[in-house]
C-alpha cells in the first residue's frame, strides 16, 4: 500500500477509488470538519452566504469540509508547511495517530521518508476559482491518496503503479507521466474502461487509449 497508487486523470475519479478504498480498510473512522468563511468586511455579504453552503462547497486545491480519515490510511499534502523537513506539496504520509487538533503522520517520499511530524489545521484560501468572493476553509491540509491524479503525481517513483482510465486522457504527456511512475513495465497495469472516445481493436472486443500528442510542437 505504501509504494502502491492508483493513478488517473481527474480529481472526481480519485475521490470515488479513495472512497472504495477506505469503506474496505478496517478500523473507525474519525472526521474532521472545518471552519469556513468569505473574506471580507461588508457584512450583507456575509449574510448572503450561510455557513451551511460554504461547508457544501468542493472547491478545487482545497480539503473537503468533512475530512474522513482512518490510521493507517495514505494521504497527500496539498500545500508547503515545512520545505526543510520535506513537508511540500504532494508530499505522501500515513496516519499513524489521529489526535483532537492535529494529526501524527509518518513520511512516506523525499528525503525525510520514515520521519514522524504533527500536522496541524491551517487557513487555506481558494484562488482561481469561478467563485464570486474569497472563500478561506480551516482545514488539515491533506487529502487521502490511494489514488491521486496524474499531474499530482509528478516527481514520484513507486513500486506498482494501476491506471485507471474512465474516459480517454485528455492532456499532451499525461499518458507518458502515468507509465513513468513505476521502475519496472511489470509492475505497471492499465484499466481501460469502455468510452466513446476509447479505441477498439478490428475483430477484438479489447479496448484501448489513445496517447493525446500535440504534434504541432514536434514540428518546431
Amino acid at each position: 500500500m505504501i509504494t502502491s497508487v492508483i493513478l488517473t486523470p481527474t480529481n472526481e475519479d480519485c475521490a470515488k477509488i479513495n472512497n472504495d478504498v477506505m469503506n474496505r480498510i478496517c478500523g473507525e473512522t474519525k472526521v474532521y470538519c472545518s471552519y469556513d468563511k468569505i473574506v471580507t468586511d461588508s457584512a450583507q455579504e456575509v449574510s448572503n452566504y450561510p455557513v451551511e453552503f460554504l461547508n457544501s462547497l468542493d472547491v478545487s486545491g482545497l480539503p473537503p469540509h468533512k475530512l474522513a480519515l482512518k490510521v493507517n490510511c495514505i494521504v497527500i499534502l496539498i500545500r508547503n508547511l515545512n520545505t526543510s523537513h520535506g513537508l511540500v506539496n504532494g508530499t505522501r504520509m500515513r496516519i499513524k495517530v489521529m489526535h483532537r487538533n492535529t494529526i501524527d503522520c509518518e513520511i512516506l517520499t523525499g528525503h525525510s521518508r520514515g520521519k514522524r511530524i504533527l500536522i496541524p489545521r491551517i487557513h487555506m484560501t481558494s484562488t482561481g476559482n469561478s467563485l464570486p468572493f474569497s472563500f478561506q476553509r480551516t482545514q488539515f491540509p491533506i487529502i487521502i491518496a490511494f489514488a491521486m491524479t496524474i499531474n499530482k503525481s509528478q516527481g514520484q517513483t513507486f513500486r506498482r503503479v494501476g491506471v485507471f482510465l474512465k474516459r480517454p486522457i485528455f492532456t499532451h504527456g499525461q499518458l507518458y507521466v502515468a507509465s513513468s511512475r513505476v521502475t519496472s513495465f511489470e509492475c505497471l497495469k492499465y484499466y481501460i474502461m469502455e468510452h466513446r472516445g476509447q479505441g477498439q481493436l478490428a475483430n477484438d472486443d479489447r479496448i484501448f487509449t489513445k496517447n493525446i500528442v500535440f504534434r504541432e510542437i514536434l514540428n518546431l
